[in-house]
């Protein structure tokens, strides 16, 4: 035998009675949401950032998952500022619009310098138009600019440095056609990545194995190039395909075959029927 307070009894009655409802209720109530459905909203949240509640609670019940819009709401990415796409994005919406442009030099034989004008598609990495010429001057350079798009009203952007050789006159002639240009920050050629991406690509698969004799010997080399760079080789920002689409030469094609681009450097591998 205890004796105790009134004030005790009345504590462990109510002790008591909250402990019979929490044991009454404990399976009651709305039921939990798997966590693997929060982390696929988080997701979806983070990878859509202009999607709301109802855009990511359809998709989930396109993909059978049964749950509610309120429900979605509370487990969204909330961002402090608007949304905004990524760059990434960004580049990949307006790439059939871009082209840059780029000068690099070779020397020759007899330790002349000359200059390749390089013009290329960011849609497909595709070599649009290359020249040589030893004195780039500013109506030369728009001419080629010319000769590259022509008529295609599709290109909208001509992405380049701030060298002299595109001077007032080269962005006068420019501007005529349509286009837009897009200027880099001084020295910061990363800004041209596809551009100094491509001439690295000639030098190291090509110019670097050659010594060049003149202006016609480069001109003829480079347009060698440009045609196996084009059509033949793969790459791995388009799926291992070519800027010119490759067909996939199934067995029943024939034995593989080969054919050699750039004097030998390179080969091309097709089949080809008995």
């Amino acid at each position: 035998m205890h004796i105790v307070k009134p004030e005790t009894v009345i504590r462990w009655h109510r002790e008591g009675f909250r402990r019979h409802w929490i044991r009454k209720c404990r399976k009651k109530g709305r039921p939990g949401l798997d966590p693997k459905v929060k982390v696929l909203i988080k997701r979806m949240s983070r990878a859509n950032p202009l999607w709301g509640a109802p855009r990511i609670h359809g998709e989930l019940l396109m993909l059978g998952i049964d749950v509610s819009q309120t429900t979605v709401a509370k487990y969204l990415i909330r961002e402090r500022k608007p949304p905004s796409q990524t760059w990434r994005t960004f580049l990949e919406n307006h790439a059939k619009d871009i082209i840059a442009t780029d000068f690099f030099t070779v020397p020759t034989a007899t330790f002349r310098v000359l200059f390749v004008l390089v013009i290329l598609s960011h849609d497909r990495r595709e070599i649009l138009h290359a020249n040589v010429t030893e004195s780039p001057t500013a109506a030369w350079t728009a001419r080629q600019i010319v000769e590259a798009v022509g008529l295609d009203n599709t290109v909208k952007y001509l992405v380049r440095d701030r060298d002299r050789k595109f001077s007032a006159c080269f962005s006068r002639k420019v501007a005529s056609i349509g286009l837009a240009e897009i200027l880099t920050a001084p020295a910061s050629p990363w800004q041209n990545a596809y551009a100094e991406r491509v001439i690295g690509t000639i030098r190291r698969e090509c110019l670097d194995h050659a010594i060049i004799l003149g202006e016609r010997h480069l001109r003829r080399t480079v347009k060698r190039y440009v045609t196996y760079y084009n059509s033949v080789r793969t790459h791995l920002s388009l799926e291992k395909d070519a800027p010119i689409s490759r067909l996939i030469q199934i067995p029943d094609k024939g034995s593989i075959r080969s054919r050699p681009h750039c004097g030998g450097l390179h080969h091309e591998y097709y089949r080809q029927a008995a």
